[in-house]
């Protein structure tokens, strides 16, 4: 039987007062403000350190919204309260709204949540603004694709390393559209548990010293690996890491055609005796060594991969998103912005060195960060921060020569 889902007409929880809180669909309602926009949570899943995410969500969503210059459908396939979706409506002007979650309890609270943003359908239109449905996103997705119901976003906001959804997901937007992805398994981006990051992702992933920024690359390798089967490309716009959680969330634009580059789809390796690290090809397995070994192996030589090799943001997209959130108002993203403006360099390589790392090797205090981003730059060497981890920088300067030119800072 095809999914039907279900619109109900629930009266919306008024504000609470400070003696007495509204029910809610016979739930006690917990009330939020995020970026002006009112909503309950009535014990559903909510995290208020999600907020950043949400906001990168939404400017990408209203930034495709102007560029289609019309209509805009999204699919959220896990979402929770309703928060995402009523600020897709509200701040991001979406059209429709297709808001699942397979908790069938937070019903309630979903539906109050997007009554706020207008249920009715605007004049001259049959259409509703938004459904909610109780069921797997999985199944969600794909009596969609058989029904030839695409959308221009599909927003799934999952738990842990769960890929499976990767495949009907990508089927579901349309070319073109956006797809914003979610992993929280820190562990295994860790390196921790490279047999499930294997199952998941398709990647054996080992320990390195910048695993945060590893498992935003393991997560776009293996998104690019299940669209690249079904004849679809895939462009990271931006990739965006939170410690809380932790949560690694990325936004794809869904292309057709095989990847166009394949040296971007490849190997990292970090070699612990000298701190080194470089990429390598699917033509150089089994030539894999550091340059510190002389051309042997190496038993300290870590090698993790596949996993997406290339660019974390497209600079002019995250401009536009920059721009957009000026307009909003939202100033407070405009640091994190910037550090992703950084870090689109494209000569800027995967991986990020942190200055600590940097001392120990070289047995002094740790330097500036500012201060030895500077010399770096005066020496040739493209050099940024890093969103991901406050003391570390991400530079085409191997390991060795940051080690002395931190030195020539020490003596100074």
């Amino acid at each position: 039987m095809a999914l039907l889902p279900l619109l109900h007409s629930l009266p919306t929880c008024k504000n609470p007062s400070p003696l007495r809180r509204p029910a809610c669909a016979h739930i006690s309602c917990s009330m939020e403000v995020e970026r002006g926009v009112e909503f309950e949570t009535a014990g559903s899943f909510f995290r208020r350190e999600s907020a950043v995410g949400r906001d990168l969500g939404v400017l990408s969503a209203a930034l495709h919204r102007r560029a289609l210059g019309g209509e805009m459908r999204i699919f959220d396939a896990m979402c929770g309260c309703g928060v995402r979706s009523l600020r897709y409506l509200r701040q991001a002007g979406a059209s429709f709204v297709w808001a699942n979650d397979a908790n069938e309890d937070s019903r309630g609270v979903i539906v109050s949540n997007l009554s706020r943003a207008g249920g009715a359908a605007p004049p001259g239109r049959e259409r509703r603004k938004w459904v909610v449905s109780h069921s797997d996103a999985n199944r969600v997705m794909a009596e969609n694709y058989l029904q030839r119901v695409l959308f221009d976003m599909v927003d799934v906001d999952s738990f842990g390393s769960d890929s499976s959804f990767l495949r009907s997901a990508i089927l579901s937007v349309k070319l073109g559209g956006l797809l914003y992805v979610t992993s929280t398994d820190g562990y295994t981006s860790g390196g921790h548990r490279p047999q499930q990051s294997l199952a998941s992702y398709g990647a054996y992933i080992r320990h390195m010293p910048y695993s945060n920024e590893v498992g935003l690359r393991m997560l776009i390798g293996g998104a690019l690996r299940e669209a690249t089967a079904l004849g679809f490309h895939l462009l990271p716009l931006f990739s965006y890491y939170s410690y809380h959680g932790p949560v690694f969330r990325v936004m794809l634009r869904v292309l057709r055609g095989k990847l166009h580059d394949p040296c971007d789809y490849g190997f990292i390796s970090y070699c612990n005796r000298c701190g080194h690290s470089q990429g390598f090809s699917w033509e150089q397995l089994g030539q894999m060594c550091c340059p510190c070994c002389s051309g042997e192996v190496s038993r300290s030589l870590v090698v993790s991969g596949p996993v997406w090799t290339g660019a974390l943001h497209d600079a002019n997209y995250v401009g536009e998103m920059l721009e957009l959130a000026g307009e909003f108002g939202w100033t407070d993203l405009e640091k994190l912005l910037k550090r992703m403006l950084e870090e689109s360099d494209p000569r800027l390589p995967f991986g990020y060195i942190k200055v600590d790392e940097i001392a120990r090797r070289a047995k002094i205090n740790s330097p500036p960060l500012g201060a030895l981003m500077s010399s770096l730059q005066k020496e040739g060497y493209v050099a940024s921060r890093s969103h991901i981890s406050l003391n570390a920088l991400k530079t085409d300067c191997p390991m060795a020569t940051c080690i002395e030119i931190a030195r020539k800072l020490q003596w100074r």
